[in-house]
Formats: structure tokens, sequence, C-alpha cells
């Protein structure tokens, strides 16, 4: 065996510059891991096991690279075992605390974000989350492709209490953010596709003997980790302290310390659902296509002659407005029917709703007749706290109002409530890749915009 000294004389200059580049990698992302919670330097005593693979190599980790001649099997084998690992763990590590791809999949941010858009989200502009199950399947939020199988992508134990490394801001009003979905923590595994299949929205339609009785419809019940819930993306519209009201479509916000209401300025990618009344003529394609009305959206009306149902921008209907064939366009008014959070304890509807205050952490809040429906959910599923009607009720974390720019078309904060700070994922800095699933074809002039034109 080499002796210490033989070793060292044999570094080569190389060596001891890739030593030196990923000590000081790790020694950085240690100090920002351990921000705040300073045991966490304990992992600073591997640094000893990266300075030796560049120099010393005590450990010889490419020790199946001298079968390389003698046992070509064993070399194949263990050179694709090293790449996929090494693969493995920088994906991992990289999605966990530096970016995440993401895709928007529904139209609730139309036109801002429109379906088929591939996102880059920063999870250091917010601060990323310390993985709550980090024994996990990178890539994979929480089931298993069919093809692997199926069944959990993720182990339950260990399991992280939340901690958020240090960020350079946090959520603000007006910022698309990337979170997890709040009424995810538990959910009926069984549900179709498409369907919500939360257990906070199911219990209120089915009713919790429905749900234990058709088994075959609803599944299992499952309970998800937060790290572990669906993405959702959406427009930060309140912030911690704010309190929020929607009149007639539009958002009233009172920030902490005000006594005014301020109307939320309209975005130019803001839309709303209309019914066009035309004199018989039909819409062509190219016409809607022109217009920017996906084939998703070009809904024709059965029950109202000559009638189409579309969202709309103001602009969009202003051009709707000058042609000869439109007699007249209709707001689509909210149907009571559909319940507003907190589900079955109000009168409020998606168009309008509140005024409700958004808790800060720290704030102690005064339990009454009124908000205690409207907190409940936050002691129950994210703090995990009794919260007793006439006593004061203090708030652990922050929480956010999240709503879609496509805003009759948005499953969002006025449908299942806050969003706590602990479910913040990232936020999207910029579209990579565009494709148009009406054309099948990518969008090249979507490519490349960022977070200043949203």
């Amino acid at each position: 065996m080499k002796s210490f000294k033989d070793r060292i004389n044999n570094v080569t200059r190389g060596g001891w510059i890739r030593a030196g580049i990923w000590s000081a990698i790790y020694i950085a992302f240690v100090i920002w891991v351990a921000w705040g919670d300073w045991k966490s330097l304990g992992w600073l005593a591997l640094l000893p096991l990266i300075i030796d693979a560049f120099t010393t190599k005590y450990i010889d980790y490419n020790w199946w690279k001298k079968y390389k001649d003698t046992n070509k099997v064993l070399y194949t084998i263990c050179s694709w075992v090293d790449a996929i690992v090494f693969a493995l763990v920088a994906v991992y590590f990289i999605n966990l605390y530096i970016f995440q791809n993401y895709q928007i999949p529904s139209s609730s941010l139309e036109k801002t974000l429109c379906v088929g858009d591939f996102l880059y989200v920063s999870k250091m502009a917010y601060g990323a989350r310390v993985p709550q199950t980090p024994l996990s399947m990178p890539l994979v939020q929480h089931t298993m492709p069919e093809w692997l199988g199926g069944g959990k992508s993720y182990f339950d134990k260990p399991h992280w209490n939340y901690k958020r490394l240090k960020g350079w801001t946090s959520p603000k009003k007006g910022d698309i953010v990337v979170f997890n979905f709040p009424a995810g923590d538990t959910v009926c595994a069984g549900v179709p596709q498409g369907m919500e299949n939360d257990l906070y929205s199911l219990r209120f339609y089915y009713g919790e003997e429905a749900i234990r009785a058709h088994h075959e419809f609803f599944g299992d019940i499952v309970v998800r980790p937060v790290d572990r819930r669906e993405n959702y993306v959406k427009r930060c519209v309140g912030e911690p302290g704010d309190s929020l009201q929607i009149i007639d479509n539009v958002i009233f916000i009172k920030t902490a310390g005000q006594d005014e209401w301020t109307r939320e300025p309209e975005r130019e990618g803001l839309q709303l659902n209309y019914y066009v009344h035309t004199d018989g003529h039909v819409f062509g394609a190219k016409y809607m296509e022109k217009l920017g009305i996906s084939v998703a959206d070009r809904h024709v009306v059965q029950s109202m002659p000559n009638t189409y149902a579309f969202p709309l921008t103001q602009a969009m209907k202003a051009e709707l407005e000058k042609n000869s064939h439109v007699l007249s366009i209709d707001l689509e008014q909210a149907d009571e029917r559909i319940a507003v959070y907190p589900l079955g304890h109000n009168e409020w509807t998606r168009d309008n709703y509140g005024p409700v205050y958004i808790p800060k952490k720290g704030d102690k809040l005064l339990i009454t007749e009124e908000n205690y429906w409207v907190y409940k959910r936050i002691a129950d599923a994210y703090e995990f706290k009794p919260i007793t009607m006439g006593e004061e009720y203090e708030f652990e974390m922050d929480y956010y109002w999240m709503m879609g720019d496509n805003r009759h078309n948005s499953a969002d904060s006025r449908f299942w409530g806050f969003v706590p700070e602990d479910h913040i994922v990232g936020r999207p800095v910029f579209i990579w890749l565009s494709i148009d699933k009406d054309k099948h074809k990518i969008r090249w002039n979507r490519i490349g915009d960022t977070k200043k034109k949203w």
C-alpha cells in the first residue's frame, strides 16, 4: 500500500485544482443548508472524502476500470451503473435545491401562460425547501409511472420537518408562483384523472358515508406529505397581512396599516367568460385561431340558440364587438350552486368573495362565529393545533392567496383557501419550450419569455 507521502507526491496540479473547486462548492452548499440551524454544519465531516476523491484516493471509486480488458461484462455493467447513479444524484440535488422544470397543464393562466409552456422554476428565489421525504425517485412527484409498476414514488420515512433555506425574496403580489396543492393533503386515489380528488371537496359534495361505501369509485384514502402533493401554478394576489375581497370580478386589497381598499390593476392577459350572441353566423376555425381562442375553449351553448361561450380578454372582447355578426356579448354570471371556500359556510361566489384576512406568521386573531370556518382548515390541516371560538389563535406560518388570470376557469384559493408558506415550491423565471397542442407545433415566439412579461 502506498504511504501518505507517496500519495501526496503523486497528486497532479489538476487534481488539487478540482479538489479545491469541489470543496468550495460543497462548503458553500453546507453553509447554505445550515443557515440558522448550525447543527447541520456536521455535514462538513464528509469534506475529507471529497478531497480524497481528487487527491490521495484512499477510496478507489474507479476500481472497476481495471477490468476493462480482462472482464468486459463487469466493466460494461459498472460503467452503466456509474453513469446512471451519477445522473440520478445530480438530477436529485439540482431538482431539490436549484431549479425544476414545470409544464403548464391547464388553462388557468391563459393568456399569460399557455397550456404547453415549459417553465424553468427557480427553487433558490424563495429559498429551496429541505425535502420532507428525502428518499424518493427523482423527477416523479408522488406516483411511479405505470411502466415501472405504479405505486408510491417515495418512502414515508425518514420524514424531516419543514425548513426553507435562505432565498433572496418571498412571494409578492403579482408573482406567478408554483406551489403544492394545499387541499391535496388527503386524496381519494381512485377518482379518475381530471376530476377533483381531494378529500376536502369530496366530503362536501358526496359525504363521508358515500366515500366509504363506494370504494370501487373513490379508491383508497391516501395522505400525502406536503412535498408530494400536486404542483399548481397561479398568480399571488394577496400577501400575508393583506385583506382581500372580490366585487364583480374585481380584486380589492387592503394592506396592513391601511384603511382604504385598493383596486388591483387589470392585467393584459386577464380573461373572463362571456356569452357571444350572433345572428346565426358560424365562426370559422381560422377566425377563432386569429382571435386567440383555443380549440378547447370553443363552446357552442346548446340551450341558447346562436350563442357561443368564450373566455375573453378585454382586447379579444373589443375585437369581437367589431364583428357585424355579433349581436351582443354578456358576462357569464357565477353559478351560486358551486360552493367556494370555506365550503358550505358562506354565501360568497366566484365573482363576489370576502372580505377575508390573509394570516401572517405570529398574528393573533380572535376566532369568532364569522371567521371560525375560514381559519379552521389552517389549524386542522396545516398547523395541527386546536382552534376554539371565542379565543385567540396564533398563526405559525405566512399564508398567501393565489388565483388564475383565466378567472372563470381557474381552481384557485376561492375554492380551496390559503396557500401556506411550506407549500411554496418556487418562482417561474422563463419559458424554455412551448408546444401548441392544437397545431402540434413549437411556439417559437414564446421561447425565452421571462417573468417580466407576466
